[in-house]
């Protein structure tokens, strides 16, 4: 196993978040973990590259070792915390986003890398499907006995990668449903506040997005209008977590994008 450096970031707002970095030089990769993740979402890719990349990952509001955060959860704050951690870095060549983390990156990546690279992106959420589709369906992983919580997880992942399964108990051993409901309310998405596909269309930086090809959180119309700067791949046979059940690909996209 690669040894990791583990070191406290102080964001805008005063809080600290733990960024996580693998690899002692090359190009520098800043991850952005999705909703029930956490910055151990990316120790795969991590340790994959570690001969030849700098990797770097944080954990987002409400995750992880940021578990506690109850600040606002608007996309523009979670841009903040992105453009903190990139500052505590240097130069970003790219980043790279899975889900929520890919809204993340896409509001505030272009500002300070050269290049994106998103996992099935959440580019727009219609009105009324927040709760559904974000909240509920994780309360069956999230109950209050610790214990019992960890049962869940371990037993909800029990056929991922043991990588990924510690992941995501680092993840979700503090997440509370009150943070996923506040991600959704601060955005203001049951009154479409939660639509990129315009900064998707401007972008300007290159930007590779791959695509699930089942159960995808993203409708054809989301990507229909697209900057000339930004490639699209739709990976057939994996979903919404193709990063971890795709990771071959998933790790070719970021080399690609990244060359050291």
């Amino acid at each position: 196993m690669i040894t990791t450096e583990q070191r406290r970031v102080a964001l805008e707002t005063g809080a600290v978040t733990t960024v996580e970095c693998w690899g002692d030089a090359g190009p520098a990769v800043l991850c952005v973990h999705g909703i029930g993740s956490s910055r151990r979402d990316f120790a795969r890719l991590g340790e994959a590259l570690a001969a030849t990349h700098r990797v770097f990952a944080y954990d987002q509001r409400g995750h992880g070792d940021h578990a506690q955060h109850d600040g606002p959860m608007a996309l523009d704050a979670l841009a903040a915390d992105l453009r903190a951690v990139a500052d505590s870095i240097g130069t970003v060549a790219s980043v790279v986003g899975h889900s929520w983390g890919s809204a993340v990156a896409l509001v505030g990546g272009p500002k300070i890398a050269k290049s994106l690279v998103l996992v099935d992106p959440m580019i727009r959420i219609a009105p009324h499907t927040f709760g559904r589709d974000y909240v509920d369906g994780m309360a069956a992983l999230l109950p209050d006995d610790a214990a019992a919580r960890e049962a869940a997880i371990r037993d909800a992942f029990a056929g991922a990668h043991p990588a990924d399964r510690d992941g995501k108990l680092h993840a979700m051993r503090a997440l509370s449903l009150e943070t996923l409901r506040r991600l959704g309310a601060d955005n203001c998405v049951d009154d479409g506040g939660w639509d990129l596909r315009e900064r998707l269309a401007a972008l300007k930086v290159p930007t590779t997005i791959l695509l699930a090809g089942e159960d995808s959180v993203v409708a054809p119309d989301d990507v229909a209008r697209i900057s000339p700067s930004v490639c699209v791949r739709t990976i057939a046979g994996h979903g919404h977590t193709l990063h971890r059940t795709a990771f071959d690909v998933f790790v070719e996209a970021v080399t690609s994008s990244v060359p050291a």
